[in-house]
C-alpha cells in the first residue's frame, strides 16, 4: 500500500473518558463513543432503544448494571455487552467510581453532537 493511501483517510482519537456521552470517531458504517456515568446515575431508561443500530458496550473501568429488555446484567471492567437494535436498555453505575464505557454502534446511531440519527435503511 502506498503512503498516500494511508495518511489522508486514517482516523484516530485519543480517548479521555470525560463526563457524559461523546462520539469519539466514526465513518459512514459505524461509530465509537465514550460514555462516563457518575456513581448512582443512569443513562437510557425503560423505553430507551436504538431504532436502527446495534450497540456493543465495553466496560473500560468501574462497576454497573445493564437492564436490557427487562433483564439485569452485572457490568465490571472487561465486560462486553451486545445491545441489539430495538432492545430497551438502561445502564447504571453501581460502584463508588464512575462507570467508563466504550460503545460501538453499527450503523451509526448519533450525530457528532450526540443527537440520535433516524434509523438507517437496511
Amino acid at each position: 500500500m502506498h503512503d498516500s493511501c494511508l495518511g489522508e483517510t486514517m482516523k484516530r482519537k485519543q480517548l479521555r473518558f470525560g463526563k457524559g456521552f461523546r462520539v469519539a470517531i466514526d465513518n459512514p458504517r459505524a461509530q465509537a463513543a465514550e460514555m462516563v456515568i457518575a456513581p448512582g446515575a443512569s443513562e437510557g431508561g425503560p423505553k430507551n432503544r436504538h431504532r436502527g443500530s446495534d450497540q456493543w458496550l465495553f466496560v473500560f473501568s468501574g462497576r454497573g448494571r445493564a437492564r436490557v429488555n427487562g433483564r439485569r446484567y452485572a457490568l465490571r471492567a472487561g465486560s462486553l455487552l451486545l445491545i441489539e437494535r430495538e432492545d430497551e436498555h438502561e445502564i447504571t453505575a453501581t460502584g463508588p467510581e464512575p462507570l467508563r464505557t466504550l460503545n460501538f454502534y453499527t450503523p451509526r446511531a448519533y450525530t457528532k453532537s450526540g443527537a440520535e440519527l433516524p434509523a438507517a435503511k437496511r
